[in-house]
């Protein structure tokens, strides 16, 4: 474990054991990737009173936590998730309708089409077309690639099998590119204008606030 992930997980011990500025360094690491992730689920509107609730808990329950980096932020965005179907459940509203993929074999997608979804997703308007998407393939997508879980974790999150995520978010960024290379047909520009990510340093600031622990490969999803 290196890198950020080693930062990630010391300071979310020394935050723990009571550390402010940890925690502090920790909000700052997690909190762009959770709140895209919440976003997913219940809209811009309601996006930043579900990350302060998720926040909240995410304090009061920290000494109760065991794990490194990557089990904390799977932690954090089940808290997130919890919390953002309870608030829409107090409003009386539901997500959207999601089909069951429990029952789908684990095909990938066609690798060209998703690795151009994957390299977009760096841009705040392909996070904007991720609403577009069905609610299960946005959360598989959202969680794996911008939160940075694996299919466990991710299935973990979600109350499913890993194997069903993973066709979750195939089919997510199957569509996405879809959706990305309509654009780029009405405007003449591949993807429309996004240009590529490749190169990109490892926990570099992205637009539209998610920051990458590092680059996705097909093979790792």
């Amino acid at each position: 474990m290196l890198g950020d992930d080693a930062e990630l997980t010391a300071a979310v011990l020394a935050a723990q054991n009571g550390d402010e500025d940890a925690f502090r360094t920790v909000y700052r690491a997690v909190h762009p990737r959770l709140l895209g992730y919440i976003r997913t689920i219940v809209g811009d509107a309601d996006t930043e009173d579900v990350a302060s609730e998720s926040w909240l808990q995410i304090a009061r329950d920290l000494d109760r936590f065991s794990g490194d980096a990557d089990r904390f932020r799977g932690w954090a965005a089940r808290i997130a998730r919890n919390r953002a179907l309870d608030h829409i459940r107090m409003r009386g509203r539901r997500p959207a309708a999601a089909g069951d993929e429990t029952e789908l074999t684990d095909k990938p997608a066609d690798s060209d089409t998703a690795d151009e979804a994957l390299e977009a997703l760096a841009t705040g308007h392909t996070m904007n077309l991720i609403a577009q998407l069905p609610q299960d393939q946005a959360e598989a997508v959202v969680l794996r690639v911008v939160v940075g879980l694996d299919a466990k974790s991710a299935a973990d999150t979600l109350g499913k099998r890993p194997g069903a995520v993973r066709t979750a978010a195939h089919r997510g960024l199957k569509r996405l590119a879809e959706l990305l290379h309509a654009e780029g047909d009405g405007s003449g520009t591949p993807l429309g204008g996004v240009p590529p990510q490749r190169g990109r340093r490892p926990g570099a600031s992205v637009p539209g606030g998610v920051t990458e622990s590092r680059a996705r490969t097909q093979k790792d999803m």
